[in-house]
């Protein structure tokens, strides 16, 4: 008799344990746990080095706050863009982030840095979410597969992560949101470059969108939705 009782005191605890997992869900994200909204918008995929540089302590109601505005923010962008994949990331000050990736191929032409026209209008709907979430910073990076060298795919990927950003800033995103507008070559690949499929991986665009001083702000202040 007292080993069920044991037993089924394990149980009920498990239960309270599980239940409060599922309660607690907006404060886990922001603390930097996983999340999958529908089916489009991917796990949370761990951190990366974009993030603004916060002056202040962020509290943990504070980034719970962050958390389920990024989420928001995922939300809409996936609702909006559908020639992108969207996922959740953790930036380095540990708050909930948004990745936004464009096939390059979507884009532009092979080896060609100049925004086609489906792609305009992809990146213009795109641009409705920034100006709707101004409080969040974008950087931008374009990325290469393996083939050529350095002296090719720098240049190509940097001009093509800037004709993304002025193209943008045509649509109305203050140049002020966009802090970092760089290309990185084929020096952060994705997939295998020895096949043609893990090659069409690595040449794409990503759009990071994240927390700025301003919303750590706001989220401090109770005042962020």
């Amino acid at each position: 008799m007292k080993k069920f009782k044991l037993m089924t005191l394990g149980m009920c605890m498990l239960a309270v344990c599980s239940c409060a997992t599922k309660q607690g869900t907006g404060s886990l994200l922001g603390a930097g746990g996983g999340a999958l909204l529908g089916g489009i918008i991917g796990k949370i995929a761990g951190n990366t080095a974009v993030g603004a540089a916060i002056g202040t302590a962020v509290g943990t109601g504070a980034g719970a706050i962050i958390g389920r505005h990024m989420d928001k923010v995922a939300a809409e962008t996936a609702a909006k863009v559908q020639n992108a994949k969207v996922e959740e990331v953790t930036d380095a000050n540990g708050l909930k982030a948004v990745k936004v990736t464009f096939d390059s191929g979507i884009l532009f032409a092979t080896n060609k840095s100049v925004l086609n026209a489906k792609s305009k209008g992809e990146l213009a709907k795109f641009s409705t979410v920034l100006k709707d979430n101004n409080q969040c910073y974008v950087d931008i990076y374009g990325h290469t597969d393996a083939t050529g060298n350095d002296g090719i795919n720098i240049p190509l990927s940097n001009s093509r992560a800037q004709s993304v950003a002025t193209y943008l800033q045509s649509c109305g995103v203050s140049a002020a949101q966009l802090q970092n507008v760089s290309g990185k070559g084929s020096a952060e690949p994705i997939a295998d470059n020895a096949s043609a499929a893990g090659r069409q991986q690595n040449r794409r665009v990503e759009i990071y969108l994240y927390a700025s001083q301003a919303m750590v702000n706001a989220a401090n202040n109770g005042t962020l939705n």
